[in-house]
């Protein structure tokens, strides 16, 4: 089994925090968050990890260090105090740091809502409904340095409908976003991985 101590890096409202942090307690995702960093002070990530009862729960500000890599080794400092083996991005929207991504190859997790490799980056949802796609979803991904472009660990795909918006498609993505997330945390340090070429060969 693999180390199980994860930390969740946040800046929104931290709904798939939430979910992780409910799998934990209904027992369907073994691991356990001892650190949550939030770059937004009024993110809703802190307050959800509070009241769970997080060990660290920490705001650090990108405006208060020389420049974004900066950042990321204050950030790589602290989650190395506190013993995470895994990083786990949940609606982290800062871009990491090469300096970040090369400390911690092959630990880092993104959830995103598209089936990647198509619809990469910011406006993922409204990218897809403008290119006119049928099917959409959500990837959970390894974070490597070129944008959500790491191997695919998880996919689940959700229908498009003819009168779609970008919030009802989302809301539809996040559903899933919901399960999958928890359900491929539990995989890793229940069984583990290995990364040929581009290729994720689960172990059994």
């Amino acid at each position: 089994m693999q180390s199980h101590r994860i930390a969740v890096m946040a800046s929104g409202k931290g709904s798939n925090l939430q979910v992780i942090l409910q799998a934990m307690a209904e027992g369907r995702c073994p691991v356990e968050v001892g650190l949550v960093i939030a770059d937004k002070p009024r993110a809703g990530a802190l307050d959800i990890a509070r009241q769970a009862g997080v060990p660290q729960v920490r705001f650090l500000d990108p405006k208060g260090h020389a420049d974004r890599t900066a950042f990321d080794m204050a950030c790589a400092d602290l989650i190395e105090r506190t013993n995470c083996q895994w990083i786990v991005l949940a609606g982290y929207m800062r871009i990491l740091s090469s300096a970040f991504v090369q400390r911690f190859a092959g630990r880092i997790i993104n959830i995103h809502p598209s089936l990647l490799p198509s619809f990469a980056g910011a406006h993922a949802v409204e990218d897809a409904l403008a290119y006119g796609v049928k099917v959409s979803g959500c990837t959970v991904h390894l974070v490597d340095e070129v944008l959500d472009g790491g191997p695919i660990l998880a996919q689940a795909v959700v229908p498009v409908h003819d009168d779609d918006t970008r919030d009802s498609l989302h809301a539809r993505i996040q559903q899933q976003e919901h399960r999958l997330y928890p359900e491929t945390l539990a995989r890793i340090v229940e069984h583990g991985f290995s990364v040929e070429g581009r290729t994720v060969h689960w172990r059994t």
